[in-house]
């Protein structure tokens, strides 16, 4: 059953948005079955958590960038300074963009179809000349970690631990590879936007879903959750480890203040800090990358923004 909190116990900025309740429990986090870095299966303690229903989209990042002045990491240019040796003329705003290649290529080298996109950033999802306008309502790309740490700050939110957000994504069937059951497409339903036909060059998404898709365009899971898995990788406020062995830090939002002169404020993290995403996107691909269920795991750092990663935010009531 999805559950609704009053809108009153929330912050200001967080009583108009839909937002659901999971229920907290002792829960498992992690996969033998798949990828290491999801190992081992470890028993973990949630607490009850409010989430906003669907990730954070471009229209609702514009509110937030209109009423702040926020920049984001793709809008600002590099540090020299964090990349010793690079050419300066390299050292431009942009962001890494997925680019489909014109035929079958070695899926051992990601380079085949990524490539760093000047001017590239949430305005500009696809690259110079195309408009976030155009995609309002899909979820907001190329932010980095301080950027949706800020936006959950203004809204008077917090991003998803780890452990919180896998839970979530479980939807209450524990113990599935999927958030729907053991099989990726049940009697031949596709209930999450991910990768179909020949990775990287040819999709062949029925519903012309090629990149990212409206935001609660697939099912919700049994919480009333959209997009847990598939659509874009998200933000969680947990530091990467390399498996579950050790549990990784939690950091807090960041602070909503500005500097005397004007600009963010962002935490004191350096350029290869990594944080765990989860949920894997539209590129995950049987052929290429299986991670499209609550279990899957990757470390990315902070400040590499992607066409395929943005973020959701919580609330702890």
């Amino acid at each position: 059953m999805v559950q609704r909190l009053p809108a009153a116990s929330r912050p200001q900025r967080a009583r108009d948005r839909s937002m659901v309740l999971v229920p907290g429990a002792e829960s498992q986090m992690g996969s033998v079955a798949f990828y290491t870095e999801e190992s081992p299966v470890v028993e973990v303690v949630v607490p009850d958590v409010l989430w906003l229903m669907h990730p954070v989209t471009n229209a609702e990042f514009a509110a937030f960038v209109e009423s702040t002045g926020h920049v984001s990491v793709a809008e600002l240019r590099p540090d020299p300074a964090d990349f010793p040796g690079a050419d300066p003329e390299l050292l431009v705003p942009g962001s890494q963009l997925f680019t489909p290649t014109e035929g079958p290529v070695p899926l051992d080298d990601w380079t085949q179809w990524w490539r760093w996109c000047p001017g590239a950033s949430w305005r500009a999802p696809e690259g110079p000349g195309s408009d976030w306008r155009d995609v309002a309502q899909h979820p907001v790309v190329h932010v980095g970690w301080e950027d949706a740490a800020a936006y959950a700050a203004w809204a008077g939110l917090e991003l998803p631990s780890e452990p919180e957000f896998e839970h979530a994504a479980r939807g209450g069937l524990e113990g599935a590879d999927f958030a729907w059951g053991d099989e990726l497409h049940p009697g031949g339903a596709v209930l999450a936007n991910t990768w179909h036909g020949d990775f990287p060059w040819r999709s062949d998404d029925a519903r012309g879903h090629d990149r990212s898709s409206p935001v609660a365009a697939y099912p919700a899971n049994g919480y009333g959750l959209f997009d847990m898995v598939g659509n874009v990788w998200e933000w969680t406020r947990t530091r990467w480890t390399p498996t579950h062995l050790r549990a990784g830090e939690e950091l807090p939002a960041a602070p909503a203040a500005t500097s005397c002169c004007g600009g963010p404020v962002r935490p004191q993290l350096a350029e290869g800090d990594r944080m765990v995403t989860k949920g894997g996107s539209h590129l995950c691909s049987p052929q290429y990358c299986r991670r499209y269920r609550p279990a899957a795991r990757q470390g990315h750092g902070i400040r590499d923004t992607t066409s395929h990663l943005g973020f959701r935010c919580v609330f702890r009531p």
